[in-house]
């Protein structure tokens, strides 16, 4: 009897920040401690986090360990300063 193989669809928020040194984007996503990346473009590092939430979650599922399934809120605050 041959098995079906399902793909499920994971959403993670994240976070892309201008390096000015390196002269390009890092990526983390937060829900995911230690997933990192980073691309020369808004594009390319969307494209390796994709690569890196991937392997990411394939290594937790490797060792046996959850899958998180639950994503971070992400909130902007406005604030005063006097000048």
């Amino acid at each position: 009897r041959l098995w079906e193989v399902s793909n499920i669809l994971y959403r993670y928020k994240v976070i892309l920040e201008w390096d000015e040194e390196g002269k390009g984007y890092v990526v983390s996503v937060p829900a995911l401690p230690g997933c990192f990346t980073h691309g020369n473009t808004v594009e390319e590092a969307l494209e390796r986090a994709k690569e890196a939430i991937a392997g990411h979650l394939e290594a937790l599922a490797q060792e046996g360990l959850p899958l998180p399934t639950k994503d971070v809120e992400i909130a902007e605050v406005q604030v005063e300063i006097a000048s």
